[in-house]
């Protein structure tokens, strides 16, 4: 006998172990957020037509009756939900389904009744539900998904704010580089954060409602004198979504494809910074905050792992595994319609919660996050290396032949200290302002405008 469904059994972690921390998109990506989605572009685009003088057999509706078609938007349960399933258990067809669902709500509503007919009048189930996906999409990202994106934005600002001065050994190719500060590194990241959140931002969510093959053929055939084009839009931008007017049957998701591209890019970016302090914690530049309970190791009790920052890296990889998949598959449509995209749209949801999953575990993973300055200087004090940079760019101003090769041979592969760079400063032809300037630089403080540009960063 199979086990009943619950939080433990449930084969999806976002409906059982992280259930608990995807709850916010609940009421988005759901079957129930998408019926009532469903149900809310039926009703507008009733009382659209009811407002419409030239729709004359659609009579205005009371000011009660438009309060009670609000309340049924706004309070729409999941009781009514299972209702709406129960008659697509007979329909076999989920729009149809809730159109006889509306038609059996409002049977006690004369002016509803009178044009219930008017209910998905003209409308291909594509209509309701490329409008629907639109606004589950738009209010996911603006109510979920932003927010959270916000939180980690702010969170890498603070520690290039914190951290500005902080010198750090950079590491090119893995090996040691000009030095920067850790808070520049971290506001490295922000800056790239909160460029593609202004792509995220920036995508308009369009949305259809021009019938079965884009062409408004039952429109016209009931009013053909009625301007629907213009009509419809309107109707789609009351809603808050962009106008598609050119489309087959489907509204061609080019725009889900942009905002599942935008999602993706930030989600690299966060891998690419999980990884870097992965690696910081590894040096020993960061330590964790410890938390009271918590085993790093079944075996090992001294270990305290960085898994915040690891199982972030994962749920973005799983995420953009979807929103890749989603970006290049949804465009694609067989001539005028084919179904291939109806259950790829509805995972949705598990892209948008695994990348969210993501954000929550950065989070806490960065509100762990404590410097280590002796492990710091340390590293930076064994590579006094890294000075060759700017003797051997100083040298050049002063005309100083082969200044890089000179500097190549005293320092490539070798283990330079600060005696021997000193003494080799010291038999330079430069000015002696110039040449003390450099006598009192360390790899410390050789860190340019890193600090400078840490502070200026802004969420």
């Amino acid at each position: 006998m199979s086990a009943s469904l619950n939080m433990l059994t449930a084969i999806s972690p976002l409906d059982g172990r992280y259930a608990a921390k995807v709850t916010a998109l609940r009421d988005q990506f759901s079957e129930f957020g998408l019926i009532k989605n469903r149900v809310r572009v039926e009703i507008e685009w009733l009382m659209a037509l009811a407002a419409e003088p030239a729709i004359a057999e659609v009579a205005p509706f009371s000011p009660a009756t438009l309060t009670e078609l609000r309340n049924v938007i706004a309070n729409f349960s999941p009781e009514e939900g299972e209702a709406v399933k129960e008659i697509e258990a007979v329909t076999n067809h989920d729009v149809k389904a809730m159109e006889y669902w509306l038609k059996r709500r409002f049977a006690g509503n004369p002016e509803v009744m009178r044009v219930s007919e008017f209910i998905h009048f003209s409308c291909t189930s594509e209509d309701i539900n490329n409008t629907s996906h639109a606004l589950m999409l738009d209010e996911a990202r603006k109510e979920v998904l932003l927010p959270t994106l916000d939180r980690v934005i702010a969170r890498f600002v603070e520690l290039a704010h914190q951290l500005a001065d902080l010198p750090m050994l950079s590491r090119t190719h893995g090996q040691p580089a000009s030095p920067t500060t850790l808070g520049k590194e971290m506001a490295n990241i922000a800056y790239r954060l909160k460029r593609v959140r202004k792509a995220i931002v920036g995508v308009e969510m369009t949305a259809k409602f021009n019938g079965a093959v884009g062409n408004y053929n039952a429109h016209l055939s009931a009013y053909p004198e009625f301007d629907w084009p213009a009509f419809n839009q309107r109707f789609i931008e009351s809603l808050g979504l962009g106008f598609n007017p050119y489309t087959i049957q489907i509204e061609p998701h080019d725009s889900m494809a942009e905002l599942f591209d935008a999602m993706g890019r930030a989600n690299t970016m966060l891998i690419d910074a999980c990884r870097d302090i992965w690696m910081y914690i590894s040096l020993g530049y960061f330590k964790q905050k410890l938390k009271a309970g918590e085993v790093g190791s079944s075996t090992m009790p001294h270990k305290v792992n960085p898994i915040d920052f690891e199982n972030a890296e994962g749920n973005f990889g799983v995420a953009n595994s979807l929103l890749r998949h989603f970006s290049e598959k949804l465009p694609i449509s067989r001539m005028q319609r084919d179904l291939t995209d109806s259950t790829v749209l509805r995972n949705m949801g598990v892209a948008f919660g695994h990348t969210v999953l993501g954000l929550e575990s950065c989070l806490r993973g960065l509100g762990k996050l404590e410097s280590t300055p002796e492990k710091l200087a340390a590293d930076l004090n064994e590579c006094w290396e890294v000075l060759a940079e700017p003797i051997q760019t100083v040298m050049r101003r002063y005309a100083i032949e082969e200044p890089y090769e000179k500097l190549k041979a005293l320092t490539r592969g070798t283990g330079i200290d600060k005696n021997s760079l000193q003494q080799f400063i010291t038999t330079l032809a430069i000015p002696e302002a110039e040449k003390n300037r450099l006598l009192a630089m360390t790899p410390a403080s050789y860190i340019g405008a890193a600090a400078q540009l840490a502070k200026a960063i802004q969420a």
